[in-house]
């Protein structure tokens, strides 16, 4: 068996953050959803089975935590510090999806969220 292509993903990680323009969102927060889908070899976890052989989601899911504690006015601000942060975090990372939704957006409209979606390239790994 030969693998193609494998991705460790995290749907939907809820978190009450402060990002936004307005004052009010800075001041109360609003509640955030972040999904991730990263491309990344998986193979030797089908040989070995331990964490330290593949990417640990726990450890991605830290990743994320840590930049949503950091407020921005624009979630496009907050996805693109994501992206660099797992980058950095995981070289092996060869190429990242990653959305980052605000529930509930204040701008007196009906509806699930207003997002952004990034398919992002770490530069390490192009050859």
């Amino acid at each position: 068996m030969r693998v193609k292509e494998s991705y460790i993903s995290l749907r939907d990680m809820r978190f009450h953050a402060y990002h936004g323009v307005m004052p009010q969102e800075r001041e109360v927060g609003a509640d955030f959803l972040v999904s991730l889908r990263a491309k990344v070899d998986v193979s030797a976890a089908f040989d070995h089975d331990m964490v330290e052989v593949t990417l640990n989601y726990a450890d991605l899911y830290e990743v994320v935590k840590f930049e949503m504690l950091h407020p921005s006015m624009l979630i496009e601000h907050v996805a693109c510090r994501i992206g660099q942060a797992v980058f950095e975090a995981f070289p092996q990372v060869c190429e990242l999806e990653l959305s980052v939704t605000k529930v509930n957006p204040p701008m007196g409209a009906d509806c699930a969220g207003a997002s952004v979606e990034l398919y992002l390239i770490n530069d390490k790994t192009v050859k």
